[in-house]
């Protein structure tokens, strides 16, 4: 051999194909109306400093997408930015003595480094980082639009308040009682709250779930279950010795002649009014005790009931029976009107709360089969039944009598039918610095004035003082808070202090990168009209009620602002697995974290990127694993040797494939192994199998490497087919390997291989198939077909059908290709 064979060396490699796409700017993408468009998106990160193995997983599958659709034709749009503000980065800067735009910057720069040392496919002139004036000035377009159609309101609420990042959080923050960002347990404040009215879009975020075919069901099961739509009935029950009246919703109106005492929320409005005197410290005692619990979860059947007497009584508009008003751990503001009328007998959670404060019980549906007495319940009885003890409605199914009782309460003026969610408005306030101002003032002539358009962006100040300490700088610079009204002219005017909710950055960028230098609009509405709906969007499944239903919210306020025509934001939805290691999600504080850094200098991104993509399918958990990752490395290695032994030995003959050859070529077991890869890789990325894609590859190396006739013409048409088939997956090496080939094209600019579907025809064979020994009928089956195979198809024949009719399969003797007796009885 008169040349050495080189050795695979990842980083000068990868190196020299990351700079040669960014010169040649082989990624950036514009809009082309010849071309179908594909927008492929993964959600952005927020810069926290260091990209994680779960960043490697979720951005190398989108490559993946985006290279294969790129090579297939599409007009691909990839883009990548920052989610870049919000609480950890004024949580570090205290913890580092910076500021958290510094820190964030800094980060950001480190990120994208790492992000390009993968050899993603990013168009980087869409950058966006949402701490950007740039960016967030359109925030607060956004929100003066919202303003202006009554979308945006202020009011004072209960709110969700953690102590430790002394900021409120939106219901979907607080996961069992915790703050999202910190684990600290989240208190109840009455605060005034800037909110916007998610509820008015509540139907149709309801209904349009079913447009979206693409999301996987349990994503949709969730918003659904967040949305939580009820049909029932309001009810007023008149405060006894008051012209006051506490309204319920139910939708159990068939139970309402068995409510024997009404349950609150311990932040209901009306729980000072109902407290008499007698009863004043015993209530004081259980809301400060009510305050440390987690109250997310009080709604769960299995938590003990708890609650405490107002002293106080409403009056059962049917019964006209005095019934005592409790506060109840139980009973969530959140839902419904905040007040629930109690029927022990017919709810498991009432049931147990009347067992233990002994309150009476009043049974008003019995089953058709036996009869309950109250006094011998074990438990609520919450079948369906007959009425009882119910006056005119006695002997009424209790179905029927759902819209009796309400047409009945409707005559009489005390209910009406109603709808009701557990969705709620969204708090966007946020008492923190580092977010995108409110752009309102208060003008103590005016009131709230909204801040001019052409006075757009409000700019966050990055000169204040920042301890961390007592809250928001913002509410302690008088040069950010005195400003001039714009209506009157008043130099005494203040501008708010909180933030908005950083999840409003996140519920638009999507737009923002159609079109990320317009200045004008938020983005351009012709360049939007191209890109968007957002074809595949790949992210977390914890965003499912976050993030998601934000988003799509979003875009319906932007349709019907007159901006874009679409209806829902992201047509396909991908949820990717975590990485984990030794059983457990990567954290530093288990120490079981992977540094993605240390494995691209000992491997490379190509093995960092495939062994994220083979261990395990990407909506599976990942399992690290130090072998896989060696065999990923192996692999590549293989794959560069072949490759190597061929240029050095040289290909002989030329390529043929088809034409006056073609049948030559149906016959060649490489041109069936070939085109047999060709179809595998294609559908399973296709199908998001990236891992049985990747072992494809691997079994059609191995081939390579047995197939005797190297020589033959077809060999290098072979070679060229696996790296062109490996390069979404390990982008540089294929395109070193490209090279190699003597190719000057830059494969990420070739087509994706097509597949001869006459290749994939196996030879057939006649099958003579016998019922207990005599001949039914020939078949034709592929030839080498098993057993299972045979069956299977010979199962299907409408003859054999007709002969298996009603009988009893005892035995099945197969002779391959050539004989199937089936044995009945």
């Amino acid at each position: 051999m008169s040349e050495q064979i080189s050795r695979y060396e990842p980083h000068h490699i990868e190196e020299k194909w990351q700079n040669i796409w960014e010169g040649k700017k082989v990624f950036t993408v514009t809009e082309d109306s010849a071309k179908e468009k594909y927008y492929l998106l993964e959600m952005f990160p927020y810069p926290s400093g260091k990209i994680h193995m779960g960043h490697v997983r979720n951005y190398s599958i989108g490559d993946i997408i985006a290279r294969f659709q790129r090579m297939r034709g599409f007009n691909v749009l990839h883009p990548m930015g920052w989610d870049s503000f919000g609480m950890p980065a004024e949580n570090a800067a205290i913890q580092h003595g910076t500021h958290p735009a510094k820190w964030t910057r800094e980060n950001i720069s480190y990120m994208k480094a790492q992000l390009k040392k993968m050899g993603l496919s990013y168009d980087w002139t869409r950058e966006a980082a949402t701490c950007s004036p740039d960016y967030y000035k359109w925030n607060q377009w956004l929100f003066l639009k919202m303003y202006e159609k009554g979308l945006a309101y202020k009011k004072k609420s209960y709110v969700n308040w953690c102590p430790k990042c002394e900021t409120v959080l939106a219901n979907e923050q607080v996961i069992d009682g915790i703050c999202w960002r910190c684990d600290t347990s989240v208190e109840k404040r009455d605060l005034e709250q800037w909110f916007l009215k998610i509820t008015n879009y509540a139907e149709e975020l309801l209904d349009d779930l079913d447009k979206l075919k693409g999301w996987p069901e349990r994503v949709g099961t969730m918003q659904r279950n967040w949305i939580g739509k009820s049909i029932g009935a309001e009810i007023d029950f008149p405060v006894d010795n008051s012209q006051d009246k506490i309204k319920v919703f139910t939708t159990r109106p068939d139970t309402l002649y068995g409510a024997t005492f009404m349950s609150i929320a311990p932040e209901h409005p009306m729980v000072e009014k109902l407290v008499a005197n007698n009863q004043q410290r015993a209530v004081r005692e259980f809301l400060e005790k009510i305050k440390k619990q987690d109250r997310r979860s009080q709604a769960e059947a299995f938590i003990e009931k708890e609650g405490v007497w107002t002293g106080s009584y409403c009056i059962n508009p049917l019964t006209n029976k005095k019934i005592p008003i409790y506060i109840a751990n139980f009973v969530l503001m959140e839902y419904g009107t905040g007040a629930v009328m109690a029927v022990p007998t017919h709810d498991q959670r009432d049931f147990e709360f009347a067992k233990k404060y002994n309150l009476s019980m009043e049974i008003v549906i019995q089953p058709k089969d036996k009869k309950l007495d109250a006094r011998t319940m074990t438990e609520a009885y919450v079948d369906d039944g007959i009425l009882v003890n119910s006056e005119k409605f006695n002997g009424m199914d209790n179905k029927d009598a759902v819209a009796a009782i309400v047409k009945h309460l409707e005559e009489k003026g005390i209910a009406k039918k109603s709808i009701s969610y557990k969705l709620k408005d969204w708090g966007i306030s946020r008492q923190r610095y580092w977010g995108c101002p409110i752009p309102l003032i208060y003008c103590d002539s005016c009131g709230t004035v909204p801040v001019p358009y052409e006075k757009l962006p409000v700019i966050l100040p990055e000169d204040v003082e920042f301890t961390g300490e007592g809250g928001s700088p913002l509410a302690k610079s008088s040069e950010f808070i005195k400003t001039r009204c714009h209506w009157c002219g008043s130099n005494s005017a203040k501008r708010e202090t909180d933030t908005m909710d950083t999840f409003i950055d996140s519920s638009w960028y999507f737009l923002r990168y159609t079109s990320p230098l317009e200045n004008s609009l938020p983005f351009n509405k012709d360049k939007a009209r191209y890109w968007m709906p957002v074809d595949q969007y790949i992210g977390g499944i914890e965003h499912a009620v976050l993030h998601l239903l934000y988003s799509r919210f979003f875009t319906k306020v932007i349709r019907d602002i007159g901006l874009v025509t679409i209806d829902e934001p992201f047509t396909n939805l991908l949820t990717q697995g975590m990485v984990i290691k030794d059983g457990a999600k990567m954290s530093k504080s288990k120490g079981n974290v992977v540094d993605p850094d240390d494995l691209i200098k000992k491997y490379g991104a190509d093995t960092a990127r495939l062994f994220s993509l083979f261990a395990a399918p990407p909506e599976k958990d990942l399992e690290w694993s130090d072998e896989s990752v060696d065999g990923s490395y192996r692999f590549l290695n293989r794959v560069w040797r072949l490759v190597e032994e061929c240029r050095v030995q040289g290909f002989k003959g030329s390529r043929v494939q088809g034409g006056k050859d073609e049948e030559t070529n149906l016959k060649y077991p490489l041109w069936q192994e070939m085109n047999k890869t060709i179809k595998k890789v294609t559908d399973d990325i296709e199908r998001f199998h990236f891992n049985t894609a990747i072992a494809a590859l691997m079994e059609y190396l191995n081939f390579l490497y047995k197939y005797e006739d190297k020589g033959s013409p077809l060999f290098k048409d072979a070679v060229e087919t696996l790296i062109v088939l490996l390069s979404p997956f390990a982008p540089h090496i294929s395109e070193e390997l490209w090279q190699m080939m003597g190719n000057k094209e830059m494969l990420a600019n070739r087509e994706w291989p097509s597949y001869d579907e006459k290749a994939l025809i196996k030879e057939e064979a006649t099958l003579v198939v016998q019922i207990n020994g005599k001949v039914r009928n020939r078949i034709n089956i592929p030839a080498g077909s098993s057993q299972k195979e045979a069956e299977e198809i010979a199962s299907n024949d409408e003859k054999i059908k007709e002969w298996l009719k009603d009988k009893k399969i005892k035995k099945v003797i197969y002779v391959q290709d050539k004989i199937l007796n089936v044995v009945v009885g």
